[in-house]
Formats: C-alpha cells, sequence, structure tokens
C-alpha cells in the first residue's frame, strides 16, 4: 500500500473512531435524555416543532404591532433620536428623507387576551388566546440570506446546522419510516421576485448526513427517485439495496468513515419512505369540512393552506421537525396591496393548523412557531403616498407568534417604541427564542453540542437566554 493510501486510511480510521464517539454520546443522550435537559427535573412539553417562515420578512406594524398615534405623523421625517444613526441597509442608506408610513389597515382587540391584530389577519384573531406573541425580537442581521440564516442556524455565515437537524440529532425520530426533520415550500401570491432560499438551510453541515432536512415536492413523486424506475419490482430493490449494503460494509472497514454506515441508513430509510410516503402525503382520506377549514386552497397541492394540512398530518405521524416556507414578504414597494395577498394566503391556514391540532389533542406537545428573518421600517422606503408605501429591512424589532407545546397561551410578550423602530422592554434575541425553543423540548441548549474541528458547536453559540416569560 502507498504511502499517501495508507495515511488516507489512518485520518479516515481516527475520524471514524472519533465519530463514533459523538454518535455514542448521542445514542446515550437519546436512551437518557435527562443528560441534555434543562435540569434532571424537566419534563418536555413538545414532542415536535411545526415552524412556519414567512420569507422576506413580515411588517410588524401593519400586522401585530399596532401605532394608531403614527396617523397624525404620517409623512413627517422620522426623528433623528429614534433612529440614532442605526445601520441601514444600501436600498434606504441613500435616501435624503425618511418620512413616517402609519399603517393603513384598521387593527381590532381579539379573545380575552384582547390581542390586537390587523384586519388582515381575521381567522387568526379567533384563535388569539391560543397564541403568544413577541412583539421584541430583534437580530444584528439586516439583509435576508445572513438574516434568514442566522435565525435557523444561530451563525449569520453558512456552514452550521438548521435547528431541525439539531433537533433530530439530539432527539432522533418518533418514526423510523419516515425523516425525522421535513421542509415543504410554497410561494405567495404578491406578484415579485422570490429572494433565493437555499437548500443549504436545511442542510446538515458538519452533522451527520442522516439529519439533514427532506424537501417535499407538490408535483410528481413527493420526493425524488421514491417510485421504482421501469422493469424494477419492490423484491429486485430489496436485492440491490443489500449487495450495496454489503459493498459498503466493506468499505468501512477499510476507510471508517461513519458516513459510510450513514449512508446505508439513508438507503433503507427511502426504502422504507417508499411505503409510508403515498400514504402520508394522499389526502383523499380527509373530510370536507377539514378542507373548508383550511380553505380553498387546501386541495391544491404545493400551496401553503396544503402544506399547513400535511403539517398535521406529519405531527400525527410523529415527524419531528416540520418546516414551512412561505415566500413574498419582501414588501419594498406596494406593500398594502402585496401585504393583503400575503396574509389571504396564511392567515386560515395558520389558525386552521391551531385548531385542528387542538381538536386532536395534539397542540399540547406540538409547538408552532411563526415568523420572518426580521422587521419593517417604519419610514418609507422611496415615494411615499396616502395608501401606498413600501418598507425597508428592519432587524431593531419585530413580532414572531408561538403557540402549542409549553408556552403561556393568550398573552403578548415585550413591547417596542411609539414608532416601531427599537425595543422598549423585555427584548428577545435570535438566540433566545432558539434557546426557548429547545427547552421546550426539554432540552438544555448549552448541553446540546458536536464536536467540529477541535472546536465544540451548538445552535445558540455561545449565547441565549430562555424567555420564561414566554413559558405555561
Amino acid at each position: 500500500m502507498s504511502h499517501a493510501k495508507t495515511h488516507l486510511v489512518q485520518r479516515r480510521r481516527f475520524l471514524g473512531h472519533s465519530a463514533s464517539g459523538v454518535g455514542a454520546a448521542a445514542l446515550a443522550s437519546l436512551l437518557n435524555p435527562q443528560l441534555l435537559a434543562d435540569s434532571p427535573e424537566t419534563e418536555p412539553r413538545a414532542k415536535r416543532v411545526i415552524y412556519l417562515f414567512m420569507h422576506g420578512g413580515p411588517s410588524q406594524m401593519d400586522l401585530f404591532d399596532e401605532k394608531p398615534q403614527l396617523s397624525k405623523l404620517h409623512g413627517t421625517e422620522l426623528p433623528a433620536s429614534v433612529r440614532m444613526n442605526q445601520r441601514l441597509t444600501g436600498m434606504t442608506s441613500q435616501q435624503k428623507s425618511f418620512p413616517v408610513a402609519s399603517s393603513v389597515f384598521k387593527f381590532g382587540r381579539h379573545g380575552e387576551s384582547c390581542a390586537a391584530l390587523s384586519e388582515l389577519l381575521p381567522h387568526l384573531g379567533k384563535v388569539a388566546d391560543d397564541v403568544c406573541f413577541i412583539k421584541s425580537m430583534h437580530t444584528e442581521a439586516i439583509n435576508h440570506d445572513p438574516a434568514v440564516t442566522y435565525l435557523q442556524t444561530g451563525h449569520q455565515q453558512p456552514g452550521r446546522p438548521s435547528l431541525g437537524c439539531w433537533l433530530s440529532y439530539g432527539l432522533g425520530s418518533e418514526n423510523q419510516n419516515l425523516p425525522a426533520f421535513v421542509v415543504l415550500l410554497s410561494r405567495g401570491s404578491a406578484a415579485r421576485p422570490d429572494d433565493p432560499l437555499h437548500s443549504r438551510l436545511w442542510g446538515s453541515a458538519f452533522l451527520p448526513s442522516n439529519h439533514q432536512g427532506v424537501s417535499f415536492r407538490s408535483s410528481g413523486d413527493p420526493v425524488l427517485y421514491l417510485s421504482n424506475p421501469p422493469g424494477i419490482d419492490a423484491a429486485m430493490r430489496r436485492r440491490m439495496l443489500d449487495g450495496l449494503a454489503q459493498l459498503n460494509r466493506k468499505q468501512f472497514e477499510v476507510a471508517r468513515d461513519p458516513e459510510i454506515n450513514t449512508r446505508i441508513a439513508q438507503f433503507e430509510l427511502a426504502n422504507r419512505m417508499q411505503a409510508s410516503v403515498p400514504e402520508l402525503t394522499d389526502l383523499s382520506g380527509e373530510t370536507k369540512k377539514t378542507f373548508d377549514m383550511y380553505g380553498v386552497d387546501a386541495r391544491r397541492p404545493g400551496t401553503f393552506a396544503a402544506n399547513c394540512l400535511q403539517a398535521r398530518r406529519m405531527a400525527e405521524r410523529g415527524v419531528r421537525f416540520i418546516q414551512l416556507y412561505h415566500r413574498g414578504w419582501d414588501q419594498h414597494y406596494n406593500l398594502p396591496s402585496d401585504l393583503r395577498l400575503q396574509c389571504w394566503d396564511v392567515d386560515q391556514p395558520c389558525a386552521a393548523l391551531i385548531k385542528d391540532l387542538k381538536q386532536r389533542g395534539l397542540l399540547d406537545d406540538t409547538l408552532i412557531v411563526w415568523g420572518g428573518e426580521f422587521g419593517r421600517t417604519i419610514y418609507s422606503q422611496g415615494k411615499i403616498e396616502s395608501n401606498n408605501y413600501g418598507r425597508d429591512h428592519h432587524g431593531r424589532c419585530f413580532t414572531m407568534w408561538l403557540a402549542g407545546g409549553g408556552v403561556k397561551p393568550g398573552v403578548t410578550y415585550g413591547a417596542t417604541d411609539d414608532f416601531s423602530y427599537n425595543v422598549a422592554s423585555d427584548p428577545v434575541h435570535v438566540h433566545d427564542l432558539n434557546a426557548t425553543i429547545l427547552h421546550c423540548l426539554g432540552i438544555d441548549h448549552k448541553q446540546l453540542t458536536f464536536k467540529f474541528k477541535g472546536r465544540q458547536y451548538r445552535l445558540t453559540d455561545v449565547h441565549g437566554e430562555i424567555v420564561n416569560g414566554v413559558l405555561a
């Protein structure tokens, strides 16, 4: 054997044994969940997460953060004392004027909690007492890709696992016939170019690749290559997999690369998915009442409504992390018309998902998370009109909401200043939100780590505080 090949084998053997040690620790945490728990007394309230991600940055002051006094200031200059020379995007940094754009939408109070919601969210208003609104979210990122990456991986630069991957790694799967982490995509009704949505957002990065998210498609096979090609039946597929596994095991004996065993496991999961996925995605057994609850789009594959219904079915079957991306929320112009379209897409399905999980006894152990990567500016981007305006990206404050799985229902947490520009009380950072989500699942965010290149990594990096004020 050549010197180079000997070196390669020795290196792979070392990495294999090292990774086996990490894998053993992860396995031990599954057999004894208290190893990752916040305290010996911690009991997880949530078993799974449905993350409804509004890609582009929903406008908080047009949906959740009511500021009626600003109608008197519409068109006037945003005070410099409010803006405080904070960092702006390149799209508005050269504006000579920053005119206040008050919301054109009316707000109402809903439920016993008297939650303030825009007229664009009438269905969500009917379930407001099941929802916890966090109005004091904030982030350092001001552009889409770093902001989305930050919220979902804990770092603005690519190369780290997302929340779904961490949960798959830390908790495993409840259903061995389905992936622990599934991704569903939908396009919004607002006619605007979509910002890039990269598959690395559900990639496993340095975690073993079996923890990456599996993206389901809305047409053809839900997962690529799920069906056998012509001339291949189930028995022949089984023989092929057995032969391939035997070859891979021989290769593992030589290289000791743990990804080889991961590959074997993934082939086996794909084989089991041939039976489980068609049953999962077949909506023919759903009642007319259910379809009516989710809205007219629920029968159209690939819509946000259909994906919400699919998310409920996945939750029933023990999928650990269900990620829905809904695109089209980047309203730099024509916000009033485009925001109306976006809310029409999501308002009824979101409320239906809460009601559906609740009536099936699943809301108590399913955590729903709704929000985008940041909010929007109170000042108008470009020209402002009496009934039309656009808003730039704004990370200084924005709103997200949670429901179910260990979260206190019917509360509003945190507040912003009079211009919805800065957090006024109870700030919640991206890392704090992620620490709290993990806590709801019974995980101490400081304990869920993975050693890579000599350093222990975690979702919250070296930050994060649990937001006790939103916990039941």
